[in-house]
């Protein structure tokens, strides 16, 4: 299993170890010298860092200067179009596919009702 970036999967290959704090991905720009590549990295905790000895940092996704930082392979969790997709999915299943069954306001059926169909609405 080869280093890929935390947020695209692209391969970094190419890119020589340890990583610098300028490196980007070469697919999508992010930075890789940050806390979501990072073997520390926990979503799970307080801090989100399994290193008790690191400073922290404000935004995991942003380049810092942490020197525990140790890339991890597994960091790219991907699967989330297909997730979406799988979950879009299941909700059509459960409710059926009720596009443009309630509009939402302010389109061409919020117009005001007649008096006389209101009158037969309430009828009193």
């Amino acid at each position: 299993m080869s280093l890929v970036c935390w947020k695209c999967g692209a391969s970094l290959a190419g890119k020589l170890l340890p990583l610098s704090r300028l490196d980007t991905c070469p697919s999508c720009r992010t930075d890789l010298h940050a806390c979501r590549l990072c073997r520390h990295f926990d979503a799970h905790r307080a801090g989100q860092c399994r290193e008790l000895a690191a400073e922290r940092v404000a935004d995991k996704t942003r380049v810092n200067d942490c020197g525990w930082f140790v890339p991890r392979l597994e960091a790219y969790k991907g699967g989330g179009a297909i997730m979406a997709q799988a979950s879009r999915s299941a909700l059509d299943a459960l409710f059926g596919d009720q596009a443009g069954v309630n509009p939402p306001c302010g389109g061409e059926s919020a117009r005001p009702a007649s008096p006389a169909a209101l009158k037969d609405l309430f009828k009193k």
